[in-house]
């Protein structure tokens, strides 16, 4: 794309609605999706020249509507299509706005859309990967390194469950709460990659954090009383408070224990604490409810010295035992690591490289245990090996900058 980054973002933000209006009004997810794409492309060659219209959204949806019709001439059933869109388009369904007008849809389409995704016809993985590319909008790749899998198998399993959902009615299903796992599963990796991006020049992709946020807000206004729906939102809001202070004036990384404090978001802290608590006191807490409470324990912590890892841990231990899963241990080492000394963290690790050892994560936390234990060379070699793993730019430059600061 020519696209300038403010112009990306914009079109981002806008492509989950668009989507969602084109499905609502004529069905057709898989084909809807490739017109949506081809307006995108057409708005970020056009609008650097020419300028973003009044009405974004609604300009997308008028390019987008004429390639979809266009596509479903061609396949020589237009009238048939038509009648069937016809039939199945709600009587407020959204129709795209007059120019210059500011109309929006009468419920959240990103959000009916989250839904449709998160399909029960389609396998939990595939639900996920759909849902990242047609509302989180992240690219095929980006999803690929999210599941560590290839490009193209990450590519045939978006391809089929495209086909899968293929003539469902757009709407508001009524069994929402059974789909709910995998729509909390993709928000929260949806806020991951924005929060620190897997790649690019940029740590961040605020856009994709805060559309994470928003839906988690969305979903936590249908099921207030559900409690991890009310701690992935908890979480988000307390990992999100530190964006500020992540990065330094020229964009460099700054790892939690050197962050200024006073640059953490003290509204979204409060707000993420005060949604933990309540969701813990209802009752057995899950796995999302359990990270926001480690992530309130850092955020409510004066210093990184004062922080409680005692309390970290015994967190982790519940975690694990819930969710076993090697990030969730990775986590769990670093704290041992603070209780019982690097040594200890570092015994955890060995048995992490079968699962995590094709990533960059465990070599850079061996490297940083490593230093910790006065083990400069080793720590050295380790974050050599991190950096040459990660395609983000920022984490290369710091895990370079680590492995300089000790020696030759």
């Amino acid at each position: 794309m020519s696209a300038t980054p403010e112009t990306e973002d914009l079109l981002r933000r806008h492509a989950p609605q668009v989507l969602g209006a084109l499905v609502r009004r004529y069905g057709h997810f898989d084909t809807a999706e490739e017109a949506v794409q081809e307006a995108l492309l057409a708005a970020a060659e056009q609008w650097p020249r020419a300028g973003v219209p009044g009405n974004p959204r609604g300009w997308l949806i008028k390019v987008a509507a004429r390639r979809l019709t266009d596509a479903l001439r061609a396949e020589q059933a237009r009238r048939a299509r038509e009648e069937k869109a016809a039939a199945l388009t709600p009587r407020d369904a959204f129709t795209a706005p007059a120019p210059g007008t500011d109309r929006s849809p009468r419920e959240d389409d990103t959000l009916t859309l989250l839904f449709l995704c998160c399909h029960p016809d389609l396998t939990p993985p595939a639900q996920i990967a759909l849902t990242l590319r047609a509302v989180g909008g992240l690219t095929t790749a980006e999803i690929a390194r999210a599941y560590l899998v290839p490009e193209a198998t990450m590519a045939q399993r978006i391809s089929r469950a495209k086909q899968k959902v293929r003539g469902v009615r757009f709407g508001r299903p009524d069994n929402w709460e059974d789909r709910l796992p995998a729509v909390l599963q993709t928000l929260y990796l949806i806020f991951n990659e924005g929060y620190t991006a897997t790649s690019g020049t940029s740590l961040t992709r605020r856009d994709l954090a805060g559309e994470a946020i928003r839906l988690a807000r969305a979903v936590h206004r249908l099921l207030p009383d559900h409690g991890e729906a009310a701690g992935l939102l908890a979480l988000m809001l307390l990992t999100d408070a530190r964006r500020d202070a992540r990065t330094g004036p020229h964009g460099e990384l700054v790892p939690l224990d050197e962050q200024d404090r006073d640059r953490w978001d003290k509204a979204a802290i409060e707000e993420g604490v005060a949604l933990v608590t309540r969701a813990l006191s209802r009752g057995r807490a899950g796995p999302y409810q359990l990270r926001a409470a480690i992530a309130a324990v850092h955020d409510e912590a004066p210093s990184a010295q004062a922080t409680d890892w005692q309390e970290i841990l015994g967190l982790y231990d519940v975690l694990v035992r819930l969710v076993p899963g090697p990030v969730e241990r990775l986590n769990r080492a670093v704290a041992v690591a603070m209780v019982r000394g690097p040594r200890a963290g570092l015994a955890e690790l060995a048995v992490l490289d079968d699962e995590l050892g094709a990533g960059h994560r465990l070599d850079a936390v061996r490297g940083h245990l490593l230093e910790r234990a006065g083990a400069h060379d080793e720590a050295r070699a380790a974050y050599k090996a991190a950096a040459a793993k990660t395609l983000s730019l920022p984490e290369q430059r710091y895990l370079h900058a680590r492995a300089a600061r000790l020696g030759p």
